[in-house]
């Protein structure tokens, strides 16, 4: 039997595609190795509809200077440390995306920011527990939220029906991988349900200005669980850092479309939930206050804030034919490349000799002005004589050995100051803008003044 024409063209179209797990390509059929990413079984199959749609938009174009420029007011929580690495607060109509490891304390954060918004209504989506477990872990908080609804439900479309019908100010999904598309028959978690699920939350937060909060999985390697494409749809992505068996956590914005990306905010855990660190510098210094060989204290920027950090070096002759390389909190290569200027240029000879590198408190230094702290730390260890105490060490390092100027030199200084440090070896390239009363600045423009005058 012929069906008619008119019935043919408007019957749904069923397209059936491979997406990668990984880096969300698409193609026609199944292969075993995907060709963009290269990463091997990661092709599931997707099923959808695709419902034919006119071309013709419905929305009209406006006038750039017709657009209203009143800046929207932002949520305030509260907590200092959120609220920095935010960029002031929750901007209404904006979509985070909270990432970390398992247990690191995400669903901890968010239940402590949804009680803290108690003048504000909340809705929670609890796709992986129950209202009784939230509840529990509020009681265990001790937190009172009664302006929090909970809403158990992985079908997406009944939680954003509930978020119009409740119109909240908040709205926080835990975690996006648990919920589900029902016209998309491929698993939840899928690249295909995972993009399509956050494109609908989206389109509600843009439409009615509601806030929302997606927490996300992470694999294996740390990265965000899902397709790429997610990174890029949301307004903000946060990462919970840190190590399960330390107390400190780390909040870092990966991307922030309305305020820095170098922003840190750091936590306690405690038994009761994370705690603010108003002074974060204090958690990540020496703690016996003894001198010891192969210690030094360093000054890195998170945005606006400097933060003083202590680091280790342990050097010790090697007893393989290829001496060990290791560091935990720095760039291993970025050591490499500083070990090799101390042999060449310094004459020290580590080529026999094992190194290991460690920043106590879980803490990850990405700045260069970490170069010297770290180099006089090898030294220190190398020779076994103890750097001076309550000595800071700002400045770069080249690759000639020579000691280069840092930025915000002052901001660095008035930290250590606060914290009752003595002295300072900093580049002489900032010797015009370096001012301290109370701190003795050692000015060096090379590596082995430094050593000499230090060690």
């Amino acid at each position: 039997m012929t069906l008619p024409l008119f019935y043919v063209e408007d019957m749904p179209k069923i397209k059936t595609c491979f997406v990668c797990q990984e880096c969300g390509h698409e193609a026609p059929r199944w292969t075993g190795q995907c060709t963009i990413c290269g990463s091997w079984n990661t092709m599931v199959e997707e099923l959808g509809v695709q419902k034919r749609t006119s071309h013709r938009s419905a929305v009209k174009p406006v006038r750039l200077g017709d657009v209203r420029s009143e800046d929207q007011e932002r949520l305030s929580t509260g907590v200092r440390e959120f609220d920095r690495v935010m960029g002031g607060g929750i901007v209404p109509g904006s979509v985070t995306l909270v990432a970390g490891d398992p247990g690191i304390g995400k669903s901890t954060l968010l239940t402590e920011i949804a009680a803290l918004l108690a003048d504000r209504k909340v809705l929670y989506v609890c796709g992986e527990e129950s209202p009784a477990q939230v509840r529990l872990r509020a009681n265990r908080l001790d937190v009172q939220a009664d302006s929090v609804h909970l809403l158990p439900e992985t079908n997406v479309e009944g939680a954003i029906q509930t978020a119009a019908d409740l119109d909240p100010a908040i709205m926080i999904v835990d975690s996006i991988q648990t919920l589900h598309l029902p016209s998309l028959s491929s698993a939840p978690g899928s690249v295909g349900q995972v993009r399509e699920c956050a494109a609908r939350i989206i389109r509600q937060a843009k439409d009615t200005g509601m806030a929302v909060f997606l927490v996300g999985h992470v694999t294996k390697e740390g990265t965000i669980a899902g397709p790429r494409v997610l990174e890029h749809m949301v307004d903000t992505v946060l990462q919970l850092e840190g190590d399960r068996h330390h107390a400190f956590r780390i909040l870092r914005a990966a991307k922030n479309r309305f305020g820095s990306t170098n922003e840190i905010g750091v936590f306690e855990m405690h038994g009761n939930g994370l705690r603010p660190v108003d002074n974060p510098s204090r958690i990540f210094l020496p703690e016996n206050g003894k001198a010891a060989s192969g210690t030094a204290v360093v000054s890195t920027l998170e945005g606006t804030r400097p933060v003083l950090a202590e680091l280790q070096a342990l050097v010790t002759p090697t007893s393989y034919s290829t001496p060990q390389r290791s560091a935990t909190g720095f760039d291993a290569r970025r050591l490499q490349m500083l070990l090799a200027v101390l042999e060449k240029r310094e004459g020290m000879k580590l080529s026999t000799h094992d190194v290991f590198v460690n920043v106590t408190g879980g803490l990850r230094l990405v700045e260069p002005s970490v170069d010297l702290g770290i180099t006089m730390a090898v030294a220190s260890s190398l020779f076994d004589r103890a750097l001076p105490q309550r000595t800071l060490f700002v400045g770069e390092v080249g690759l000639g050995g020579e000691v280069r100027g840092v930025s915000q030199l002052a901001k660095r200084l008035k930290e250590a100051e606060k914290l009752g440090f003595k002295a300072a070896v900093i580049p002489s390239a900032n010797a015009g803008e370096a001012q301290s009363r109370e701190l003795e600045l050692i000015q060096v423009s090379r590596l082995n003044e430094a050593v000499d005058r230090v060690l």
